[in-house]
């Protein structure tokens, strides 16, 4: 499988900035972008920053061209959403209007990218990002309602497979943790190595080892870390002893939780 130099391991004020625009306090580089951490799913100002910190990087003379092509391929993931939206075919929209009882109320995302609503016809989705489907909907049925109450969500179609209780492809929100991704699937199996967890993307390894468990660390959604329809979370069998694999699940489960406390409050 292709795999990207690890920006972590090169450069870790770099992968701070990959992962979650943390600082980097390089003696070229800029200032990261104020990027609101409690946002889960980006906005279109948030990815333009993003990118515009990321081009910058490629110009400094402060990194070297290693860490220059594993930025490179980050920017170029953000330009590709920025350019041709996060829709992709899989992919499905839950969906209310108000006084449209007869809405289904989740629509399939279908080739284009597009939706198609009875009575409404085709809505194109081509360069809309998640964040902005509920205003972009809006304003298409503005063409037939009046003032219309729209609520409106994408769902991604990713990949769960390996040690986990049930394997398969599933449709959750972008702004999931990527750690409750795995729970979604019934959680790890006793012969689950979640320290070997690895997101891929056809033969492309996108994340992986500590980049990748810093991500269920920092609690990450699948929306900042750029995931779309098709990504598959991988789950290792582990090859170590039982106290080792409960260790491994325990922390995982602890976080979760956290998490889910922290978001309660």
């Amino acid at each position: 499988m292709f795999r990207a130099v690890p920006v972590w391991r090169l450069l870790t004020p770099v992968a701070l900035v990959l992962l979650w625009g943390g600082s980097a306090n390089s003696l070229d580089a800029q200032s990261p972008p104020d990027l609101d951490p409690g946002r889960t799913v980006r906005s279109r100002a948030d990815l333009e920053d993003l990118l515009q910190y990321y081009e910058d990087a490629l110009l400094s003379p402060a990194y070297s061209d290693e860490v220059k092509a594993s930025l490179n391929i980050e920017a170029s993931r953000i330009r590709e959403r920025l350019t041709r939206g996060d829709f992709k075919l899989g992919d499905r929209i839950v969906l209310f209007v108000q006084g449209e009882p007869n809405l289904p109320d989740t629509v399939p995302v279908q080739p284009g990218p597009m939706i198609s609503l009875p009575l409404f016809g085709e809505i194109s989705l081509e360069g809309v990002l998640r964040s902005e489907v509920e205003d972009h909907v809006t304003e298409a049925l503005s063409v037939f309602l009046r003032d219309p109450v729209v609520r409106a969500e994408g769902l991604v179609r990713v990949s769960v497979q390996g040690a986990v209780a049930r394997p398969g492809f599933y449709l959750v929100p972008a702004d999931v943790l990527l750690s409750e991704t795995i729970m979604v699937a019934g959680g790890p199996t006793q012969d689950a190595n979640l320290e070997s967890l690895r997101v891929e993307r056809g033969i492309e390894v996108l994340f992986e080892g500590e980049e990748l468990q810093e991500a269920l660390r920092q609690g990450l959604s699948l929306d900042q870390m750029n995931m779309q329809a098709g990504d598959q979370l991988v789950v290792p069998q582990s090859t170590g002893g039982f106290w080792t694999r409960a260790g491994v699940i325990v922390g995982l489960v602890a976080s979760v939780t956290l998490i889910v406390v922290q978001l309660s409050r």
